[in-house]
């Protein structure tokens, strides 16, 4: 299992703790590209998808509803753009 599969079983296993980093990780693996962001907030987009990812950093970890928007996401496109 690759590092990316690994980061991506690691979100899906325990979606209460997802760290800041790696949710940025994860979106990025997914083909979203990072649009900007002041302080402790990052937002993504990808082509033709009409929702963004926020993600806000409150203590090093994402909020649990940011977490399951990304899991959506994971499970929308994780297939076709992760890979071993």
């Amino acid at each position: 299992m690759n590092q990316a599969r690994k980061l991506i079983a690691a979100i899906l296993a325990s979606p209460k703790a997802v760290r800041f980093d790696d949710a940025c990780k994860a979106a990025e693996l997914l083909g979203f590209v990072h649009k900007g962001g002041k302080g402790s907030h990052r937002a993504f987009a990808r082509p033709g998808e009409p929702e963004l990812l926020n993600f806000q950093n409150r203590a090093g970890t994402i909020p649990p509803y940011q977490a399951r928007q990304l899991i959506a996401m994971i499970e929308r496109y994780g297939n076709e753009q992760i890979s071993d």
